[in-house]
């Protein structure tokens, strides 16, 4: 490690959380049902299949949008 990363920030500086979101488990319950449709019927699989899609590309979108609101160098 080099000293920099071992020496706090400094006091006063902001640190950057993501907002909390849904979408991992909505992603979770998208893969579960594709798995179980898989044995279950077609229709479920296609449904989890859609929101898992759906899912991952907002939760892409979001990281997206917070990394791109990040200070530079960070």
């Amino acid at each position: 490690m080099s000293t920099s990363e071992q020496t706090p920030p400094p006091v006063g500086e902001e640190i950057h959380l993501p907002r909390p979101t849904l979408l991992p488990l909505l992603c979770a319950v998208g893969i579960t049902l594709a798995v179980v449709g898989t044995t279950v019927g077609w229709v479920l699989t296609v449904a989890g299949l859609v929101l898992f899609v759906v899912t991952v590309a907002r939760w892409v979108g979001e990281t997206r949008r917070d990394v791109s609101q990040l200070p530079p160098g960070e």
